[in-house]
């Protein structure tokens, strides 16, 4: 077997609070119950039994064996495990509790624009979850009734056993099969949950969105998840945030980027352009001889950073020049002068139409 230390993930010194804390801890992972590993639960157990006694422990810290030197002492019980079994899993203990479990968390998604997040505000989401049962109460028995004590494991929700170690008998706590860890038995059903406690509701939670959120931004509102069984805590409920994809802007971090395209006589001569942003139109200067990539960057325009204090990140406006296709005589024959001023070599129009039909007559053997 392995170091019960090790087992239990605590120090040769650990004192018997943070032996129970390991325990707890890890009972919760481990437990069948769960769906943890069988063995892995009784070899935790068999750790924290060892642990809990203090002359088992002292053997083991001094022979390696908790029945001292040579393995031959009798270890007999270390006492039951019921009040720590229940405590982990939500049973009452000993003498009479019944077994509760907290509500599970939920999660939900939120689908909003780039507008909306850098804005937030209150938003709805539609959630079908468990909440507590309106006609018994959520003790799952029909009016006028209520829930028994198991008559197997007095309950408890849990029966003692006894079994054969390395170490000598030892005992150990399972679920009980009668009430399966409920500790009650419910007679007369409630007719609206079927004796369970609970059921589905479908209903509006409005969540407060703080400016910023990103894509994938999880938010938490405490108690809003599934209720819990008996009594148990509720849930809590993670509102998960999915943004659409935006058609001029795209996101990284708390920066923004667009494309911005500039006529190729502005974009030489420079001009004043309207850009439309997250927070209003903005004017956006060229300065003359801008060329094709270049940015121009307008601070504090990006998305507010989440963690707030007014802070917001830049937007960078990448250009892209356009070069005309369509030009009239009169535009060609500007630009061809302009070519002529700039020493500029533009090809003859009528030399290119005669040459491109000369070249069409030649392939054709004309």
């Amino acid at each position: 077997m392995r170091d019960l230390y090790q087992i239990l993930g605590v120090d040769r010194d650990a004192g018997d609070e943070e032996i129970k804390r390991a325990y707890r801890r890890l009972a919760r992972e481990h437990h069948p119950d769960t769906g943890g590993d069988e063995e892995e639960f009784k070899e935790l157990t068999t750790a924290y039994e060892v642990l809990r006694n203090p002359e088992a422990r002292a053997n083991y810290d001094r022979y390696g064996d908790p029945r001292g030197p040579g393995g031959v002492g009798d270890l007999g019980g270390f006492g039951d495990l019921s009040d720590l079994i229940a405590s982990v899993f939500g049973g009452g203990g000993r003498g009479g509790g019944t077994a509760s479990s907290a509500g599970r968390d939920a999660l939900v998604d939120l689908v909003m624009t780039l507008e909306e997040a850098a804005a937030g505000g209150a938003h709805e989401v539609d959630v079908n979850l468990a909440r507590t049962c309106e006609t018994c109460g959520g003790n799952g028995a029909a009016p006028g009734t209520t829930p028994v004590r198991c008559e197997t494991c007095g309950g408890a929700g849990a029966v003692q056993q006894v079994r054969n170690s390395v170490f000598g008998q030892m005992m150990t706590s399972a679920t009980c099969p009668t009430c399966r860890g409920a500790g009650r038995r419910i007679l007369d059903p409630c007719s609206t949950c079927y004796g369970e406690g609970r059921r589905k509701v479908a209903e509006t939670v409005v969540v407060e969105v703080p400016p910023g959120v990103d894509d994938g931004t999880r938010l938490r509102l405490y108690g809003r998840g599934e209720a819990g069984r008996n009594g148990a805590p509720t849930g809590d409920l993670y509102v998960r945030t999915r943004l659409r994809q935006h058609e001029l802007f795209t996101r990284e971090g708390n920066d923004l980027h667009c494309e911005l395209r500039i006529p190729m006589v502005q974009a030489a001569l420079g001009a004043t352009l309207t850009l439309t942003t997250l927070h209003g139109e903005e004017q956006v200067r060229v300065p003359p001889g801008t060329q094709a990539g270049e940015v121009v960057t307008l601070r504090r325009m990006g998305m507010p950073k989440l963690s707030g204090g007014g802070a917001r990140g830049n937007l960078y406006v990448h250009c892209r020049v356009e070069t005309p296709t369509d030009l009239d005589p009169e535009q060609d024959g500007l630009l061809r002068q302009l070519a002529d001023l700039r020493g500029e070599t533009a090809p003859d129009a009528a030399q290119e139409h005669r040459g491109l039909f000369g070249r069409l007559r030649g392939a054709f053997g004309g």
